[in-house]
């Protein structure tokens, strides 16, 4: 019997390893969707109450919602609260359900006189409480002449937090110094956060966090723009310092003080937020690369330690982590698609519930190709990043083999007990452009119809697809990239084909997005077939939202073996998936 198979890899060494999926002659039966977070996240999420909702930026429309593949999206902090506003409108209208922020760094400093420096210099962002260093240190002595502040560590955050941030409020305390709110924090250096607060008994070195915050808290605003908008906010952990020697690495010499920090936030969180049904978990935004080294890498035990932390105050709430992948093949650390696979066991095993992997195509070290154009010279937007050479030649894989071999280990960790997601990060932006849409750096604009493959090439494994990001990539340039994906968002986008029979007929199943009737185009050498589509909008619960599966008689005996087939989607208005499927019959 002949099958038909989406074949995956860039690195095939047979036809066997680049099977998705094999199915008997007959149609999927229905997946058990207890395996399935996705299903049971959805159904959680904030919903709209309102037509309209109004304050002081303007009117804001909650309903007009066109639903892209793509609903998730990561946000920079801003100081003008229009911003956030505008932003969760538009979000919302894309059928965007996620927001993704990003977040600051624990830092290091040194001290002279008092005085914290950045660089050899006094930091500004702390002129205004100048005095705090030595008063805090005045205050150690106070309870104990032997006590001294061994290490300072710096936070900026545009929150602004309850007292629960306090665990010894009569050493901890607020001071208003300024525009600026200041949180001091006295720690132990071990992260163990002793609850005695006694600080008098024994002399002791301790840590001093000091954090810059803001008047205002934009964390319960961007939470009420969430309940608001029916959005789900994902505020980022504090960010780990960095190893000096290897910058690419958490330093793990400040994990006490990290956890300690880390812990705080969390219980004021709790006391303030946990009811919240915006709040969907903690974004951990320290970057990794996806690899079979992770596995010794010691930044897990920093995201470990922090995980746990969220785990013991916020139970429930999941991590989200986004690493990037290499594919290049002329890099000594690009990685093959099993070594990346290898990754992703070892973050699941660090806690977390949520991995979304970059697919990298925006930085150029990840392509999308099919097999059967592994010959073909790479797209001229990758070239900065590779040169002018061919995909077989510059990747070890191409996106769809990468996220593939994810899902497979993924499956298996859902099978051992471990809570854990697949999202695809669909990054909006190319390697480099003439007109860049951030004040530093290259990167540019891409265009819907890249997106709209990326997604192609993703979608059949994860079960959402979210996107870095809408500041910046999806707002700048003419016209802007929400622009072009609001005008476009019912094009078809099919993800996935399969031979299957219906009836004891033989026929092909598509699954993808906006595959509501319209007709499936096939191409083969020699060969074609337009058929319409007389099976639709069945949901397809193990998969992403949105996506559905939409089935159409073929006779398979036309097709050569061997042969490449492309399998393509029109929309009844005539609208023609961008990025075409490619299959073959195999044995």
């Amino acid at each position: 019997m002949r099958w038909l198979t989406v074949l995956l890899g860039a690195a095939i060494l047979a036809a066997v390893a680049a099977v998705v999926m094999v199915l008997p002659d007959n149609r999927p039966t229905a997946v058990d969707t207890a395996a399935t977070p996705s299903a049971a996240q959805s159904k959680s999420l904030p919903q709209p109450t309102a037509k309209e909702y109004t304050d002081p930026c303007g009117t804001f429309d909650l309903q007009g919602v066109k639903k892209y593949a793509i609903t998730g999206y990561w946000i920079t902090p801003s100081s003008n609260p229009c911003t956030w506003r505008h932003q969760m409108e538009e979000i919302h209208q894309a059928g965007g359900d996620t927001v993704i922020r990003i977040g600051y760094g624990l830092q290091y400093r040194t001290v002279t006189d008092g005085r914290i420096l950045k660089d050899g210099e006094v930091d500004p962002r702390y002129t205004d409480c100048e005095n705090c260093w030595n008063q805090a240190e005045q205050d150690l002595k106070a309870a104990n002449p032997g006590n001294r502040i061994g290490r300072t560590y710096v936070y900026r955050t545009d929150e602004h937090f309850g007292p629960d941030l306090f665990r010894c409020p009569g050493m901890e305390r607020t001071i208003e110094a300024g525009k600026r709110v200041y949180y001091r924090l006295i720690t132990s250096p071990d992260g163990s956060d002793d609850s005695t607060c006694d600080f008098s008994s024994k002399a002791g070195t301790y840590d001093l966090i000091l954090i810059a915050a803001a008047a205002e808290d934009s964390l319960k605003k961007l939470l009420e723009l969430g309940d608001t908008f029916g959005v789900q906010v994902f505020p980022s952990l504090p960010v780990a310092p960095r190893d000096p020697k290897a910058s690419t690495r958490a330093n793990p010499e400040h994990l006490g003080t990290l956890t300690t920090l880390t812990r705080r936030l969390m219980q004021d969180y709790g006391a303030r937020f946990k009811d919240r049904a915006s709040l969907g978990g903690f974004y951990q935004p320290f970057e990794l690369q996806m690899g079979a080294t992770l596995v010794n890498n010691p930044t897990l035990q920093v995201y470990a330690e922090q995980h746990d932390i969220v785990e013991q105050e916020l139970p429930g709430k999941p991590i989200l982590v986004s690493p990037y992948m290499d594919a290049r093949k002329r890099v000594p650390f690009g990685q093959t698609p099993k070594q990346v696979a290898e990754g992703f066991r070892a973050l699941a095993k660090s806690g977390v519930g949520i991995i979304a992997p970059q697919d990298s195509r925006g930085t150029g070290k990840v392509g999308l190709f099919w097999p059967d154009q592994r010959d073909d010279e790479v797209d001229k937007r990758l070239q900065p990043l590779v040169g002018v050479t061919t995909y077989g030649t510059a990747y070890h894989g191409s996106t769809r083999d990468y996220y593939r071999e994810m899902s497979v280990v993924r499956d298996q960790l859902v099978d051992e007990g471990y809570e854990v997601e697949l999202w695809a990060n669909v990054e909006s932006f190319e390697p480099s452009a003439t007109q860049p849409c951030q004040p530093q750096g290259t990167r540019g604009k891409t265009d819907k119809p890249r997106l709209d493959a990326a997604i192609a090439m993703t979608g059949r494994y994860v079960q959402k697809v979210v996107s870095y990001m809408w500041s910046d990539f999806f707002t700048c340039g003419e016209p802007a990239l929400k622009d072009e994906v609001a005008g476009d968002v019912d094009r078809p986008i099919a993800v996935d084909a399969i031979r299957t029979g219906s009836a004891g007929q033989d026929g092909l199943e598509v699954r993808g997005y906006h595959l509501d009737s319209g007709t499936v185009t096939l191409s083969w050498p020699g060969g074609s077939s337009e058929l319409p589509i007389t099976v639709s909008d069945v949901p397809n619960e193990a998969m992403a939202e949105g996506i559905v599966t939409a089935w159409v008689p073929f006779d398979w005996s036309q097709v050569p073996y061997g042969v490449w087939v492309k399998v393509g989607v029109r929309s009844p208005a005539g609208k023609e998936a961008t990025e075409q499927l490619h299959v073959r019959v195999s044995v």
